[in-house]
């Protein structure tokens, strides 16, 4: 059966850069920094002390306060981005088959907020489960696909992907999947993420994962950095929508571009850490170049998962450096060092990023890393300092998750 081409028509994002994408993509390409201190809690008792929140954030602005009290923040998140990428993309919503929209959308923990706060509130009682009733639907990872759907009456396959932080580059591939397979001729796709709380913060300190650089928050997140000790906890969501190309045509549909291919895969070899030599990682981009019936040589930016981990970022740039050994035009940027690392809403966000490195011919830089690591393979072209202006025809996305789940995605221009 011959696949049907699949297209970006709308993106929204909610970021520790900015509330919409033009200021989030303006802040980007300036070399700013999300890191700043903690307010969401007292910080005094954590080893971390700093990470990528929003900023200005009021989802009064957004919603009536009697939703917002049935909604976690990561739902909150993905409504908010969710109604940019849909005016951004025109869509007459009273003229579409509504049966022919879906979502896929991804959380790698849901509602963690919701949870922490009704656990506490539980330990402070006396044993009475005095539990909030929209405990469960606050909590449950799947229930933003659900608010999308209920929202704009969106009828066509809806369900959520989780693979820890290689989570919203797995549901952007199955959208793309979805549309090319004519189950649906739009789908809602993205992720989005609320974890910078006492057990977020906690948990990844407990595994050692987070910088711990409180005296520079801003400088913190570098990665390829000698310097590196670990990733920036950053929050929100990327929302993009999906659309079969005739179907965009046919309505004069802007196209950012096109969702080529789609590659995953799995480590299948630690908990935690990465394959030491990027086996799974090198699987997973092959896969998606094959995918878009794309060569090595076609890519012109990489944005890689790149957390500023030690382990991380030296197997991912082996596996980088051995299927691209031949490939001397492409850019590699890693913007977790502007925006922290959004776990299962990265993929959504870096997404939009290559789009609009494509969009726009602007390749956002890796800001804060000064000395590159020597272990990392030599030879890469690791953009650092200020964004570079190149026309980019292909972009690929990398994002890696917990438990060894890879996904990558591939974007080119049409």
């Amino acid at each position: 059966m011959k696949q049907r081409r699949v297209v970006v028509t709308g993106i929204g994002a909610l970021t520790p850069l900015g509330n919409t994408v033009n200021d989030f993509w303006k802040n980007l390409i300036a070399g700013k920094s999300g890191a700043a201190a903690i307010t969401h809690f007292d910080t005094t008792k954590f080893k971390t002390k700093f990470a990528c929140e929003l900023k200005g954030f009021d989802p009064l602005n957004y919603f009536e306060k009697s939703e917002v009290k049935k909604m976690d923040p990561f739902s909150q998140y993905a409504m908010a981005a969710t109604a940019e990428a849909i005016q951004d993309s025109e869509l007459n919503l009273e003229a579409i088959d509504k049966t022919r929209v879906g979502v896929i959308w991804g959380s790698g923990n849901g509602g963690f907020q919701t949870f922490q706060n009704e656990i506490i509130e539980f330990a402070k009682g006396d044993g009475t489960p005095r539990i909030n009733p929209y405990f469960i639907p606050k909590v449950i990872v799947d229930i933003a696909s659900g608010w999308i759907s209920m929202k704009y009456g969106f009828m066509g396959p809806n369900f959520t992907t989780v693979s820890a932080c290689a989570t919203s580059t797995t549901s952007i591939i199955e959208a793309m999947n979805y549309v090319r397979w004519n189950k649906a001729d739009i789908i809602i796709t993205g992720g989005s993420e609320a974890a910078i709380n006492e057990a977020g913060i906690g948990g990844f300190n407990a595994l050692k994962a987070l910088s711990t650089r409180n005296d520079d928050p801003g400088h913190a997140s570098r990665p390829f950095d000698i310097d590196r000790d670990g990733f920036v906890m950053g929050e929100g969501a990327g929302s993009l929508v999906l659309e079969e190309y005739e179907h965009a045509i046919k309505r004069g549909a802007k196209i950012y571009a096109e969702v080529a291919g789609g590659g995953m895969s799995a480590d299948a070899y630690h908990l935690t850490a990465t394959h030491p030599e990027g086996k799974g990682a090198m699987l997973g981009m092959q896969w998606a170049l094959d995918d878009a019936g794309l060569s090595v040589n076609d890519v012109d930016y990489l944005n890689p998962h790149a957390t500023s981990t030690p382990v991380g970022d030296l197997s991912e740039m082996k596996a980088t450096k051995q299927l691209f050994a031949d490939n001397h035009k492409m850019h590699i940027s890693a913007t977790k060092s502007s925006i922290g690392h959004l776990l299962g809403a990265a993929g959504a966000v870096e997404a939009i990023i290559c789009i609009k490195a494509i969009q726009e011919g602007i390749i956002p830089a890796t800001i804060n890393t000064q000395n590159i690591d020597p272990a990392l393979p030599q030879g890469l072209n690791i953009l650092t300092g200020n964004a570079l202006k190149k026309e980019v025809s292909v972009a690929m996305s990398n994002t890696f998750g917990f438990g060894g789940h890879n996904a990558t995605a591939v974007f080119k221009k049409v």
